[in-house]
């Protein structure tokens, strides 16, 4: 499928393909989606099948605002005043199913609990608005590879299985939103993303403490191999080795790679999370033999920037 320009006419188009159980890609300010209609689990079958997804690792349902999430899921007081804080916004909440919840089942793999999404994007709400369903959609691009921020990422990962490929610009955060479950007694970090977890403890007044790393999957990024290029990174680098390429970050970066992209010259974290995904990729097309990464500081967006790079490093 051609990449179409994300005007109101191509949204009506992805929006007749959605309702046909067909499956979309469209951007939103975290990373590109690749969606289907919730309600239908033939549809979101195509979305598994796509990406070559396991089966147990859930979807997050995007969803238009609050009011339209308390149809699927049990909101407590917690889990009200993070929607209201953070929605429209980079945060997915996992919630109670409601009893009568119509979301397929493929979708929360077969979990009692759903997550949720209002997302911060023009062209996400239009498709939602247009569509009038919830749309299950995790990022498009194959499973366990590093996320699309660009349309162009995803035709060249994906090609023809979309039926229509929405083109809303580059991502403006690039990294995947924040996971966090309040479905227990206390709310739980599932997974870092695109709002940091100081900003969300702002929020509760506590701290919100993160999953055991051998917890039960209930969302997105769980799993420890993810996010990942074909090439060998070697973290926390602070020299270039012959034959590597080097993501850097700051203004002292080591001389000699092969290649070399700079997250962010001037050290900051959020420009260094909107180049992140991009970057990687285009370092893993370089041909090197490793990419160096240098050490990115491990606070605020730092936090969820080195969880990514961890979790592609564990993958070879």
């Amino acid at each position: 499928m051609p990449v179409l320009q994300a005007t109101e006419e191509a949204i009506g188009q992805a929006a007749q393909a959605l309702a046909k159980g067909e499956i979309v890609a469209f951007p939103t300010e975290t990373v590109y989606g690749l969606g289907a209609n919730a309600l239908d689990g033939a549809a979101v079958a195509k979305v598994f099948a796509a990406k070559d997804r396991p089966r147990f690792n859930p979807l997050i349902v995007h969803v238009p605002d609050l009011a339209a999430a308390e149809g699927y899921a049990v909101f407590d007081a917690t889990a009200r005043k993070l929607a209201k804080a953070f929605w429209p916004g980079p945060l997915s909440l996992v919630l109670p199913k409601r009893a009568d919840c119509p979301i397929a089942d493929l979708v929360t793999a077969g979990l009692d609990t759903i997550a949720l999404r209002a997302p911060n994007h023009p062209v996400a709400q239009a498709l939602l608005a247009a569509a009038n369903m919830p749309i299950a959609a995790p990022s498009a691009n194959r499973s366990g590879r590093v996320s699309p921020t660009r349309a162009a990422h995803v035709a060249a990962e994906l090609d023809e299985l979309p039926a229509v490929i929405l083109d809303g610009g580059p991502c403006a955060m690039g990294l995947e939103s924040t996971v966090v479950s309040v479905a227990g007694p206390e709310p739980i970090l599932l997974r870092l993303g695109a709002v940091p977890r100081e900003a969300i403890e702002a929020v509760l007044g506590a701290r919100l403490p993160r999953a055991k790393a051998d917890a039960a999957i209930a969302s997105p990024g769980q799993l420890a191999r993810h996010y990942a290029p074909n090439t060998r990174l070697r973290l926390d680098a602070a020299d270039v080795r012959a034959g590597e390429a080097l993501l850097a970050f700051g203004p002292h970066a080591p001389q000699g790679a092969q290649q070399s992209i700079n997250l962010s010259p001037t050290s900051d974290l959020a420009e260094a999370a909107t180049a992140l995904f991009a970057a990687l990729r285009e370092l893993d097309a370089c041909g090197a033999s490793a990419i160096a990464v240098m050490p990115i500081p491990n606070h605020g967006l730092g936090e969820a920037i080195n969880d990514r790079l961890q979790r592609a490093a564990k993958a070879r």
